[in-house]
């Protein structure tokens, strides 16, 4: 199984400072922001990782994370995507050939979690076909995609919904088979512009090839000055996502 850190965006919620750098190269506490999914994907097992960024600061990602010898990766594998505001989607599609039919885990560069994705990485590779997303409880979903659960099944999925049908959030780790670069392709634009990852996860539901996990331990993005500075202080008291052994 292959890993995927969608690393790319023009990071406008975080201005002034993503002016003069890509916002997941910013500084959450101690590390870089980019250094927590690429941990993320390390605990889980998975070491042939993609980092899809873009912007003007692309360049400064190699010079970061070189080879990825740091993380006691052979190597590491880049590819830029032009324009970076076409949605997490259109992102995506750049992996194709980097995935090669085999299964992906796609983690969102700005999502840290606290503790690991182990068992659900381990439960997608023996799931024979599909789709698997990770839910947490919030209390605002209606900031998120929100799913309607009706036991271990998903109905649906809604992106920032007005009245919630649950109170979870779909977090910034996706996993997916091949078949989702086929599903890419079908995407039409959203009325934001772009290519929607919910609309790639209802596709799956509507095939009835979608399964879901219930994270454990805290998640948070940090795509926004307030959800910077929360993360910074989150891992400051309790740490996340160590690298371990």
């Amino acid at each position: 199984m292959k890993g995927v850190i969608l690393g790319g965006g023009l990071g406008t919620r975080l201005l002034p400072m993503t002016k003069v750098t890509n916002k997941h190269l910013l500084p959450v506490f101690d590390r870089p922001m980019i250094y927590y999914p690429i941990q993320c994907l390390l605990n889980a097992g998975i070491r042939d990782i993609l980092i899809v960024t873009g912007g003007n600061n692309a360049g400064d990602f190699l010079q970061l994370l070189g080879n990825g010898s740091e993380f006691g990766l052979k190597e590491l594998h880049y590819t830029y995507q032009e324009g970076g505001n076409a949605g997490i989607a259109d992102a995506l599609r750049l992996a194709e050939d980097f995935a090669d039919g085999e299964k992906v885990v796609v983690v969102l560069g700005d999502n840290i979690i606290e503790k690991n994705i182990r068992k659900a990485v381990a439960d997608f590779f023996t799931q024979p076909r599909g789709a698997k997303i990770l839910l947490k409880e919030v209390p605002d979903p209606k900031r998120f995609g929100v799913p309607e659960i009706d036991g271990k099944k998903i109905l649906s999925i809604e992106e920032k919904p007005e009245h919630p049908k649950s109170r979870y959030a779909v977090i910034g780790i996706y996993m997916y088979d091949a078949q989702v670069f086929d599903i890419v392709k079908t995407l039409k634009p959203s009325d934001r512009g772009e290519l929607e990852i919910t609309d790639v996860n209802n596709v799956y539901i509507q095939k009835g090839q979608m399964t879901y996990e219930i994270l454990d331990g805290w998640w948070t993005d940090a795509g926004t000055i307030e959800s910077l500075f929360r993360a910074s202080q989150m891992i400051a008291q309790t740490g996340a996502n160590k690298l371990e052994e």
